[in-house]
C-alpha cells in the first residue's frame, strides 16, 4: 500500500503544474442599438454601407482567472444618415493556469476572442433583426492575424517617437 501512496503523490504534483485552460462563464456584458432616423429611415430603399469595428481587451481578475471581452460596433449608413448603430460587448471568464508568461498574451488575444466571437456575432445579428432590418452576418475574424498586426504596430510605435 505504501508504494501506491507514493505513486499517487507525484501524479497529483504533476496535475498542479500541468497547463490548464477552462471557460468559467460566457456572457453578454453590454449591448446597445440606436436607430436615430426612425421611422423615416425605413422608407429609404437605398442600399446602406455597413462598417464594422472590433476591439478586444483582457484583465486579470485573480490569480489564473481572466476576463476577456470583445467589443463589436456595427454602423450602417446611407450617405451621412445613420441607419442603425449596434454595439455588443461579449465577455468571458477564463481560467488559465500554469501557462508560460510569453504564451498568456496569445491566449488572451487569440484563443479567448475566437471562443467569444460566435456569441458576439449572434448578438449583433439578433439585435439588427429585432430592429426590423435584414440580418448582418459578420465574416469570421482571424484573431491570429489581428494579434500579429497589433504586435507589429506596438514594435514600430517606439521607433516613430
Amino acid at each position: 500500500m505504501a508504494k501506491e501512496d507514493n505513486n499517487a503523490a507525484p501524479a497529483n504534483a504533476d496535475q498542479q503544474v500541468q497547463p490548464g485552460f477552462s471557460i468559467e462563464k460566457i456572457y453578454l456584458k453590454d449591448a446597445s442599438l440606436e436607430i436615430p432616423n426612425a421611422p423615416q429611415i425605413f422608407t429609404d430603399r437605398t442600399q446602406p454601407q455597413v462598417g464594422v469595428e472590433l476591439g478586444n481587451f483582457a484583465q486579470l481578475l485573480e490569480e489564473g482567472v481572466f476576463e476577456v471581452t470583445i467589443k463589436v460596433t456595427v454602423t450602417s449608413k446611407i450617405e451621412e444618415k445613420t441607419v442603425f448603430l449596434v454595439e455588443v460587448t461579449q465577455a468571458g471568464i477564463f481560467q488559465i493556469r500554469n501557462v508560460p508568461e510569453e504564451n498568456m498574451e496569445m491566449i488572451a488575444g487569440i484563443t479567448c476572442p475566437n471562443i467569444l466571437f460566435p456569441y458576439a456575432r449572434e448578438a449583433v445579428s439578433d439585435l439588427v433583426i429585432r430592429a426590423g432590418f435584414q440580418p448582418v452576418l459578420l465574416n469570421p475574424i482571424n484573431f491570429e492575424a489581428l494579434f500579429a498586426q497589433q504586435k507589429q504596430q506596438q514594435a514600430e510605435a517606439p521607433a516613430t517617437h
